[in-house]
């Protein structure tokens, strides 16, 4: 089509073109992409067949697994043996949500009937939710398979019923196309319309996107400049919509000195595993590190620079990143009474695209106004150790610290198992900030289990839902109660005789 914009496969490795994988999407193809999935909402009904199709999904994927994973180590660099276990992780996700569209406990049934002999009387109500509508995705860079295409918001808006649209990431745009035909083929062989799940790709129609009047939701995975220009959109529209917005986070570590005289040197090798995890690029890297004055803090630290030290140069994401990267560990190292133990940087390789892990690290004494960039987060294998010599510095420390998705606490054997205390203390202060709270732990690596919670405070999120999770499924639903409806006009799910067999809530008392 003439003046289309080429959209390309990029090699990170190399900065080199692969191949031309499609052309950015036009306002009218967004228009028809989001007006297809309309239509095919009613074909996301039948519950049964709902959770075929994730099933069948899965089985797709994992059928063309060692393609998409050769295409996506192509286009991400980041290694075949962790984006295999991506993909395990995406099927076992697709897979979760098919057990909770059949279970049907996230419909929110509750029915409590007319009584009369209250005051006022009360009337028969029947309560429980339906999908919203078309959901817009917007894939993130870090994992072309678990936040991307057929990743953790396009899993969980079609198990609510909602048809999606994606957005694809430019730093992946091969295995999106992959990943979407899967899904598309799946859809078809479940008997579902193809359209359930689509894709454009291009920055102009990811705004077309968000502001389309038939749009309902949006989840979105990415920066906090670009997310929240989104979230903005989302808000001036006329009719605004939930924007389910994952935009950055910091999660900040408190080592105590009972845990650094305990274990210094494991304290050290473990965090360094961490902040260099996928080069740095996990959305919960410990950027920010609370660490003890005196000799056991200086063992953590010295144990912590023998591990970036011994970890090779890795890859970024694009180039830039990459070029962020760099210019955020410089300009940070300049600051004043910043000092770099280990300088991250440039790797050496002769293609100079490759780059080297660091720490940064500042006492908490000399932190003043100059230092706000060590509280924003640094894309990429560094992080940020502050020293503190009391808990009033942990406090001032922690009070510049926004909303992040994780917070972390490293106690000694006694203190863990002291009821009260600092503690006790650390743990309630740490819970402030963060959706998810690790102890005597490291955040990177998300499970996928119903209990879990990845979301926090602002920017980690603009709402206060997960992304990973049975409740992720919650986002993509509005309740619904039906007033003295005639048991023949009632929706199925809410009748008395429970035709479905649903767990619910009648009158108070729980039944399954």
């Amino acid at each position: 089509m003439a003046g289309a914009v080429p959209v390309w496969s990029v090699d990170p490795r190399t900065g080199d073109q692969r191949e031309h994988v499609a052309d950015e999407a036009t306002a009218a193809d967004v228009d028809a992409a989001v007006r297809a999935a309309r239509d095919a909402l009613p074909s996301l009904a039948d519950r049964s067949a709902r959770a075929a199709f994730l099933r069948t999904a899965a089985a797709h994927l994992e059928a063309d697994g060692e393609r998409i994973v050769a295409t996506a180590d192509a286009e991400s660099a980041l290694g075949a043996p962790r984006l295999t276990g991506e993909l395990a992780r995406t099927t076992g996700q697709l897979r979760a949500f098919a057990d909770e569209v059949e279970d049907g406990d996230h419909l929110g049934v509750i029915i409590d009937h007319a009584d009369p002999s209250r005051t006022p009387p009360q009337p028969d109500l029947r309560r429980y939710k339906l999908p919203l509508g078309v959901v817009a995705v917007y894939a993130a860079s870090n994992f072309p398979l678990a936040f991307s295409v057929p990743g953790g918001d396009t899993a969980s808006a079609l198990a609510a019923g909602c048809p999606v649209v994606v957005k694809a990431h430019p730093d992946h745009p091969a295995t999106s196309q992959l990943c979407a035909a899967a899904l598309r083929s799946a859809a078809a062989e479940a008997g579902l319309a193809p359209d359930v799940v689509s894709v454009v790709h291009g920055f102009d129609a990811g705004v077309e996107l968000v502001r389309h009047p038939l749009v309902s939701a949006a989840g979105f995975t990415g920066s906090v400049r670009g997310g929240r220009a989104l979230f903005d959109a989302a808000a001036a529209r006329p009719e605004p919509i939930p924007f389910h917005g994952e935009l950055g986070s910091l999660n900040p570590v408190v080592l105590t000195p009972a845990a650094v005289a305990e274990r210094a040197e494991q304290l050290g090798q473990g965090l360094g595993g961490s902040v260099t995890l996928g080069t740095g690029q996990f959305c919960v890297k410990p950027g920010l590190v609370l660490v003890p004055e005196g000799p056991d803090g200086d063992r953590t630290l010295d144990a912590l620079a023998v591990t970036l030290r011994d970890t090779a140069p890795g890859h970024l994401l694009d180039a830039r990143m990459r070029d962020a990267f760099l210019d955020g560990v410089r300009t940070r190292a300049a600051l004043a009474k910043v000092q770099a133990p280990v300088e991250a940087g440039a790797g050496e390789e002769e293609t100079g695209r490759t780059v080297r892990p660091g720490v940064l690290t500042l006492a908490a004494r000399d932190l003043d106004e100059e230092h706000a960039l060590l509280w924003e987060e640094c894309f990429g294998p560094v992080t940020v150790a502050v020293r503190y010599g009391d808990e009033a510095d942990i406090e001032a420390v922690l009070a510049r610290v926004t909303g992040s998705l994780t917070a972390t606490l490293h106690l000694g054997t006694e203190e863990a198992a002291r009821e009260g205390g600092t503690a006790a203390a650390l743990l309630a202060r740490l819970t402030a900030l963060a959706g998810r709270v690790v102890v005597n732990g490291w955040p990177t690596g998300v499970a996928v289990a119903p209990a879990q919670h990845h979301g926090g405070p602002y920017p980690a999120t603009t709402s206060t839902s997960t992304s990973v999770g049975a409740t992720a499924i919650e986002r993509w639903l509005r309740p619904v109660a039906y007033q003295d409806t005639p048991e023949a006009l009632l929706p199925p799910e809410l009748r008395d005789g429970n035709p479905l067999g649903l767990p619910r809530r009648v009158d108070g008392t729980r039944e399954t």
